[in-house]
């Protein structure tokens, strides 16, 4: 009789090379065992392929698919969900760091917390080295009982990394899949909080890699992003700069109208979304944590190299 794991990871990747093994290390290396890893290679070009297929054959727990052709990052975020067969999942990027203890303590915090529909922990942000260069303070208040505040700070606040929490599978088959406007990722993770709060673990476990090939720095236009989600956006005609925009705004519609809520805290959500519209016409800083000078923290660097599966074998 095959067992089912109780976690399932999806593991979308394009053209991974330089990082996907350190990811698969870490990932393997987790205290927390009882979970299928499922990697989707989105026809890579690069080595990506072979490395998949290197530990394909030294773990079981591993499955692999290739796509004949590039669908684009959202698509394949998508896939991958489709795959799972565990209660709990967990996105993963190819090219992030994460602590041994990161998936048994999301687990346990989502065990004694039956009312939280996401667990993640506290996050750094990390070179192409792996050294740290920006903790992250997370201010959100998505661990509010009331879902309208929840909703209101993330739309506010500096965004963390909670698309890369462990969720409930079927709270996350309940939403909107991930689309390929501009800034999708904002208004999937709001519709996810809509549903319930989240549990931030207080340690540092999740560190993720800001490098120059990264997608958000190797397509540095609204139009260029939306189009590595999804190349059908890539289409001036169809998908008009504006479109991509206004997508984006009714996705937060959408979220709200498809939620679980009273009158009362929908009305409540309309009105936060209504106050953040009018904020946006006003010029802001930038706030995203990434785009900060770099801070020293060599106290965090011997962190990583001390939690993260995989990092003595590398001998950086």
């Amino acid at each position: 009789m095959t067992t089912v794991p109780r976690l399932s990871i999806g593991l979308p990747v394009y053209n991974g090379e330089e990082y996907l093994a350190e990811a698969i290390d870490a990932l393997l290396g987790q205290t927390y065992t009882d979970f299928e890893l499922i990697i989707s290679d989105n026809a890579s070009t690069d080595g990506t392929a072979d490395i998949c297929r290197r530990y394909l054959r030294q773990d079981s727990r591993i499955s692999y698919v290739r796509l004949r052709t590039n669908v684009g990052a959202a698509p394949n975020h998508n896939f991958v969900f489709t795959r799972a067969r565990g209660e709990l999942f967990k996105w993963a990027s190819h090219d992030d760091l994460y602590g041994r203890d990161l998936l048994r303590r999301c687990v346990e915090a989502l065990d004694e917390h039956p009312e939280a529909v996401l667990a993640h922990s506290s996050n750094a942000i990390i070179d192409g080295s792996g050294r740290v260069t920006q903790p992250f303070d997370y201010r959100i208040a998505t661990d509010s009982p009331h879902a309208p505040e929840r909703f209101r700070s993330l739309l506010f606040e500096p965004g963390g990394d909670d698309f890369y929490g462990v969720l409930r599978a079927d709270v996350l088959r309940r939403v909107t899949p991930h689309d390929s406007y501009h800034h999708a990722d904002r208004t999937f993770v709001a519709e996810i909080a809509l549903h319930g709060p989240f549990h931030q673990v207080p340690e540092l476990l999740y560190f993720r890699r800001d490098h120059p090939t990264r997608a958000e720095r190797a397509n540095p236009t609204v139009r260029t992003r939306c189009a590595n989600l999804d190349p059908r956006r890539a289409d001036r005609l169809r998908h008009p700069v504006a479109r991509l925009f206004g997508d984006y705004v009714l996705g937060f519609v959408r979220a709200v109208r498809r939620a679980p809520l009273t009158p009362g805290e929908r009305r409540e959500c309309y009105r936060h979304l209504g106050e953040w519209l009018a904020s946006r016409a006003r010029p802001r800083a930038d706030q995203r944590v990434e785009n900060r000078a770099p801070v020293p923290h060599a106290e965090l660097d011997s962190t990583v190299e001390t939690i993260v599966a995989g990092r003595e074998r590398r001998g950086t």
